[in-house]
């Protein structure tokens, strides 16, 4: 649904060379876009996306809309008798979640948020160090993730499309560490800088009950990103957790003492054919999903949690 450059990049590839699943309709309201898109595939085009959920060939579909429309078109597609993954944030607040997860139940259809960080395996295997004890009892994550976009006719700058930088980014430092800990928030301390509307730096602080955090997510600085979570015998960094492969092979860095030090490497991993064939699974065989709509809306309450303790939008 919409020719957007995630779907054109990184999400319809894939989900051609998955085992189980193949691109059989695109839709966008833009003239030409569909047809770039499909044309690789062999797939039929829509001029609108309701053409798409009307098209009976269709059983799933993937929604990378700007964020403000996610909500809107996640209900639609399980309206129309479609399975659906969509793209972070599945909302802009954590109540919207709840209308979806009726409506999921209801219908007895799939309906996922489109992380694809919790189905590459550095970070399935960062959740089983730490729940080994690899570092001993865990007592504070840091993070960072950041690139630089200040152009003002990109959705990520707009506000009354959902944008900003929280939403974009700060959404997987938050999810990973939800992800690996299975814990949540009960505080948040934030400051955010506003540019335009929307909050194109924040640096957060949260509360976990057994351990600290804080990050910082900016869309005015080089890029970087890292995850790092140390404990009371040792420290373990994702060198490049959210674009996998940024840096090249992707690298877990086990550190009990300053001799011994552990490098796992994942080489040539996709998170997003893992995703595409996790969907799949749950779709045809009713295999259990990374992220459930409850583990999204977790996720969506921390954000929110955030953008309270920052005060009001500017």
């Amino acid at each position: 649904m919409s020719a957007a450059k995630i779907a054109k990049d990184w999400v319809a590839p894939t989900l051609q060379l998955s085992e189980r699943g193949e691109v059989v309709a695109v839709a966008s309201r833009t003239p030409g876009k569909a047809e770039a898109l499909a044309a690789p595939y062999g797939a039929r085009t829509h001029a609108s996306y309701e053409a798409l959920l009307a098209d009976a060939g269709v059983d799933a579909v993937y929604v990378p809309l700007p964020n403000g429309d996610h909500v809107e078109w996640t209900a639609k597609c399980l309206e129309a008798g479609k399975h659906v993954l969509c793209e972070k944030p599945l909302a802009l607040e954590a109540g919207e979640i709840d209308g979806l997860i009726a409506l999921r139940d209801r219908t007895g259809l799939v309906a996922a948020e489109a992380f694809m960080v919790t189905h590459h395996p550095q970070w399935i295997r960062a959740r089983a160090l730490l729940a080994e004890g690899a570092i001993g009892r865990l007592r504070h994550v840091q993070g960072a993730f950041s690139f630089y976009n200040d152009d003002p006719g990109n959705i990520r700058n707009m506000a009354e499309l959902g944008g900003g930088a929280l939403r974009d980014i700060g959404v997987y430092p938050a999810v990973t560490t939800r992800f690996v800990t299975g814990a949540e928030p009960v505080a948040t301390r934030a400051e955010i800088d506003w540019d335009r509307g929307i909050d194109a730096t924040a640096r957060v602080w949260a509360a976990f009950p057994d351990f600290r955090m804080d990050f910082y997510v900016s869309m005015r600085m080089a890029p970087r990103q890292l995850m790092t979570f140390h404990g009371e015998e040792g420290w373990l960094s994702v060198h490049a957790g959210f674009n996998a492969g940024a840096y090249g092979d992707e690298v877990l860095e086990l550190r009990r003492s300053e001799s011994v030090v552990t490098l796992e490497r994942f080489p040539r991993a996709d998170q997003y054919l893992a995703q595409a064939d996790a969907f799949n699974a749950s779709v045809l065989d009713g295999a259990p999903f990374a992220c459930p709509l409850e583990f999204s809306r977790g996720n969506q309450v921390m954000i929110d949690m955030i953008y309270a303790a920052a005060g009001s939008r500017q």
